[in-house]
């Protein structure tokens, strides 16, 4: 209490009876998967597609950007963007960031100088040299013959041609190497023997020696070495989960609480089904943990409905009210080849998820929706495949005549009828966050009625405005939901033992998933006798 002593005006700030609670953010996805280049192991927050082409380009290839061969990550990514998304984050693996061996040394390729598709040789750095490497490959002039040589009829013809001879200069930052009287011949003097046994930077590899020896020669230039990407048949589970203490794979987003859903396109890449059924049951072990994200699992591909339903439930048989699956994949132009592929859904799939949030609510089920970028399916699905689908929670997307390609399922993978759709599950993700994060300030206050009475207000304040969002069943907001903090639900033990206990019950709104038309016959002016 102030204390009041010398005569005058004083200005005392009361705090407000109740503080709004704001709505937290509910469409931020994590993917988890390869990339061209980039940093290892390390969550990026994205928010457009230019700033993951440029963390995430490949530094060889500027023009593939970072589309990856065999991996569907940059494809995920920009579906994600291109349905509507707007922030993300990113976790790059591979790259043996995980390793205690460290990332992949920076290499570049010496192209052949009569074929710059053959390399002739391949400069690696050194382990321990952490800064970027070039190396300058130049022909040094042919030495003046003797005197008298090359003289007379013919004009030399008797003349030997001399060898020609290489100079190579290597940098790497402040340090700078210079190697001449280099050739291809074997032994001390030759281009790989010599520059490997004298340099302090990088070793040349002969990766040329099948070449026929007129093909030899390298080209002459400069070349930047830059870390080779890893191929996704190079990757294991363990690089994918990750650890959460050092913050790899996807144990990474364990400590990111703003993201709500999660994606592992590249989970395909792996050859064995047993390991994509572990990774995804530990990505729904990791959503389950957190209680505020969902993982949008995606099917194996190349499989027929029937097969697809044996597939999730009796091989997988998943059952959690914080996991989706959805089926098949979906086709889009591969960059690369400019022929059309098929990839995972997830990444688009959360694009829409992303869209329907910010132009409908967290409430709208995200299905009956476009599937924007989508140009084929890798099966058409009949009306008649998806019944048995759709009941054991596998969410199909569908191509209509003249609608194009939407998402035709909005379930979870539980079994539980209280948690069958993913907007229900949402929006208790919505609701909960947003009271945890806007009632931070009751931590330590006094445990009294008037605490209890600011938080009933602040809790019905904000879901009234849910209410009016059309968030929640019924017409007025006493049946739509309540809030309940008093003598009750605190009783002089809980008191004693430092807690305040506020319940609260909502009615969320579910999905018309069948709309019926109830149709019949009657007799034209029936009604008029009757009368």
């Amino acid at each position: 209490m102030p204390t009041y002593l010398t005569p005058g005006v004083y200005v005392e700030e009361i705090p407000a009876q109740s503080k709004p609670i704001e709505g937290v953010g509910t469409s931020i996805a994590a993917f988890v998967g390869l990339a061209p280049g980039g940093p290892v192991n390390t969550p990026m927050r994205i928010s457009n597609w230019t700033q993951f082409a440029r963390t995430y380009g490949d530094p060889s290839n500027p023009e593939a950007g970072p589309f990856m061969a065999g991996a569907y990550l940059a494809h995920s990514v920009y579906g994600f963007f291109q349905n509507g998304g707007g922030l993300c984050w990113v976790v790059r693996i591979g790259g043996n960031g995980g390793d205690a061996a460290g990332p992949p040394p920076a290499q570049a390729g010496l192209p052949a100088a009569t074929n710059p598709a053959l390399d002739a040789y391949r400069a690696v750095a050194l382990p321990g040299v952490t800064e970027d490497v070039s190396v300058e490959i130049s022909e040094e002039p042919a030495p003046a013959p003797p005197e008298g040589e090359g003289e007379g009829e013919g004009g030399g013809g008797n003349a030997k041609e001399a060898e020609p001879t290489y100079r190579v200069v290597v940098t790497a930052g402040s340090k700078r190497e210079e190697h001449e009287g280099l050739t291809l011949k074997r032994g001390r003097s030759n281009l790989a023997t010599k520059v490997s046994s004298a340099s302090k930077l990088i070793r040349i590899e002969e990766t040329g020696a099948s070449l026929p020896e007129s093909q030899r020669a390298p080209a002459t230039g400069s070349y930047d070495l830059v870390s080779a990407s890893v191929a996704p048949t190079d990757l294991g589970a363990s690089d994918f989960e990750g650890d959460v203490a050092r913050r790899q794979g996807m144990g990474g987003l364990a400590a990111i609480d703003e993201v709500t859903m999660v994606c592992m396109p590249d989970l395909m890449t792996l050859g064995e089904d047993v390991q994509v059924r572990d990774l995804q049951g530990k990505m729904i072990a990791h959503c389950e943990n957190a209680g505020d994200r969902m993982a949008i699992l995606d099917a194996p591909a190349n499989l027929i409905p029937q097969e697809i339903l044996e597939w999730r439930m009796d091989t997988a048989g998943y059952d959690s009210k914080f996991a989706t699956l959805y089926y098949p994949w979906i086709e889009v132009m591969d960059p690369l080849t400019n022929q059309p592929m098929v990839v995972p859904p997830s990444g688009h799939v959360a694009g829409v998820w992303a869209r329907t949030d910010g132009t409908r609510g967290v409430h709208k089920a995200p299905a009956n929706e476009v599937v924007l970028g989508a140009n084929g399916l890798a099966f058409q699905v009949t009306h008649e495949e998806q019944g048995g689908l759709n009941t054991n929670g596998i969410n199909c997307i569908r191509a209509f005549s003249g609608r194009g390609i939407r998402i035709w399922g909005a379930r979870t993978l539980s079994s539980d009828p209280e948690w069958r759709y993913v907007n229900v599950r949402r929006l208790f993700n919505y609701i909960s966050e947003s009271i945890i994060e806007g009632t931070q300030w009751a931590v330590f206050e006094p445990n009294d009625s008037r605490l209890w009475t600011r938080l009933r207000i602040s809790s019905a304040n904000f879901l009234t405005r849910v209410w009016r969002d059309g968030a929640l069943f019924g017409a007025t907001p006493e049946q739509a939901f309540f809030v309940k903090c008093d003598e009750e639900t605190n009783p002089p033990d809980v008191v004693e033992a430092g807690q305040v206990v506020i319940e609260i019950g909502i009615a969320p709104v579910k999905p018309a998933e069948f709309v019926v038309f109830r149709i019949s016959q009657f007799t034209a002016g029936a009604a008029e006798v009757s009368a």
